[in-house]
């Protein structure tokens, strides 16, 4: 048993993870289509840090950052990935009570993290397309450094709050989380306590941790058009809008489902619903990361050709 009954109150060791789905129909293909996504997560975003550590003609701030966010989806999908194949392989649905608050500080953080690093590296391209000439004056290797730690304390600053104010609730008799991983929504709508608190801070933080990147990567894309519009050469319009498409695309799909899913009151939440946004930002998005920046960047097409395919030749 997950709950213990000591003196009439309820004493919580533990939660089950009711998973994706039930249907033990769906259960095997699901298990086969998200260890399919995984693997290729893991060797796309270890290909990706490979091949900007061993390339020199990638060893420039973008890719440094770039190499960053292969790191963090790489950190995040294993944060939950693994529990989720467990769930669906061997039905072991529990996970204790440490575990759970300990899968949940580490993918706030990583989330964290990353919001804040997609809003640094939208200002590293503002400053390559629109000040090119003061560019490695500004972008210099330990001001690259310090924006990186930056957006990790900002990850770990964000998962520090939300955990210590959600696990101070007490919880009723029920430890059924229907998710698929531990995370504030769901842990939120188990609680017996006012949770009016919780639904202020998930709201002011996902402010400035999400919509502030976001209102900051808008406002240096919408310069950097500007920008481009004013070039005179078409092949320089052609370069500089490529080397946006990416990130800018990364930006789209993440901010566009994890803000969903974080940035609005708890009472607007299904979580049936939800988990399919869920699905998407915390398990398709990392996947199709380093297969955006590889296809859309010429640069790092070129990198993966000579790191990767002419050693073999």
């Amino acid at each position: 048993m997950f709950v213990l009954c000591i003196n009439n109150s309820y004493v919580l060791e533990g939660f089950v993870i009711i998973g994706l789905s039930e249907i033990p129909e769906l259960k095997v293909l699901l298990f086969c289509t998200l260890l399919f996504i995984y693997t290729c997560t893991l060797a796309g975003n270890v290909a990706i840090i490979l091949v900007s550590l061993m390339d020199k003609h990638l060893h420039k701030p973008m890719y440094f950052f770039l190499a960053n966010l292969a790191f963090l989806d790489i950190c995040y999908t294993s944060t939950t990935m693994p529990k989720m194949l467990q769930v669906l392989l061997l039905e072991k649905k529990t996970i204790s009570f440490i575990g759970c608050v300990t899968q949940m500080y580490f993918f706030l953080t990583f989330v964290g993290t990353e919001c804040v690093l997609l809003g640094i590296m939208s200002y590293d391209r503002y400053v390559a397309i629109c000040n090119p000439l003061r560019y490695s004056n500004i972008m210099r290797q330990n001001v690259c450094v310090s924006l990186a730690g930056i957006s990790w304390l900002c990850g770990f600053g964000n998962a520090i709050i939300h955990t210590v104010f959600t696990f101070r609730l007490k919880f009723c008799s029920s430890n059924r989380i229907n998710y698929f991983f531990c995370d504030i929504p769901p842990l939120l709508s188990l609680s017996c306590d006012d949770t009016s608190l919780n639904e202020v801070l998930l709201l002011s933080i996902g402010v400035f941790i999400g919509w502030t990147p976001f209102l900051s990567i808008a406002v240096s894309y919408i310069c950097i058009i500007i920008t481009i519009m004013k070039m005179r050469s078409t092949e320089g319009r052609r370069k500089s809008f490529s080397t946006c498409a990416s990130h800018l695309t990364v930006v789209v799909l993440y901010y566009g489902s994890a803000i969903f899913n974080y940035v609005r009151p708890i009472s607007a939440y299904s979580l049936s619903k939800d988990r399919i946004i869920s699905v998407f930002y915390s398990v398709v998005t990392p996947m199709l990361n380093p297969l955006i920046y590889s296809l859309k960047n010429r640069e790092v097409k070129n990198a993966i050709g000579r790191q990767f395919i002419q050693r073999r030749l």
